[in-house]
């Protein structure tokens, strides 16, 4: 972490320089933050699964049980990629490259940032991307 000081109510705003010192420290606190909770929950569900007595007699019991199971493995395993993702987010704050579409080199709009701070491209880039794929996508 940096020496920046940031109040505890800050939120970026477009009056400041884009992606200055104290924004691009806002927002790996954020990611950092995200990721932090994205593996407690990733333990705390490892500690319950460990736990769970699978011992049930009736067959309806264990197939809701293992549908319960599967799900929830299947949600810690977008999890696992989205901190792939913010990983990437993180060493884009180190390069400079964070906040700016990979696509158009344009900045990325502080609300798309606040909401989505994995995003990679402005919102104009993501929804041409998204028709794209809609064009294109086999049905």
């Amino acid at each position: 972490m940096t020496d920046i000081v940031i109040d505890e109510g800050y939120r970026p705003t477009e009056d400041e320089p884009f992606m200055n010192e104290r924004q691009r420290e806002y927002f790996r606190r954020k990611l950092i933050r995200w990721k932090g909770d994205i593996l407690k929950e990733a333990q705390e569900t490892l500690a319950t699964l460990q736990s769970e007595n699978e011992n049930h007699p009736d067959l309806a019991d264990r197939a809701s049980s293992e549908t319960d199971r599967a799900i929830e493995l299947r949600a810690r395993d977008r999890q696992r990629k989205l901190i792939a993702k913010i990983d990437a987010a993180l060493s884009r704050i180190d390069d400079g490259s964070y906040g700016y579409c990979e696509e158009t080199g344009d900045p990325i709009s502080l609300k798309r940032l606040e909401a989505r701070p994995i995003a990679t491209l402005s919102l104009e880039a993501q929804e041409r991307h998204e028709r794209n794929e809609r064009v294109y996508r086999d049905d």
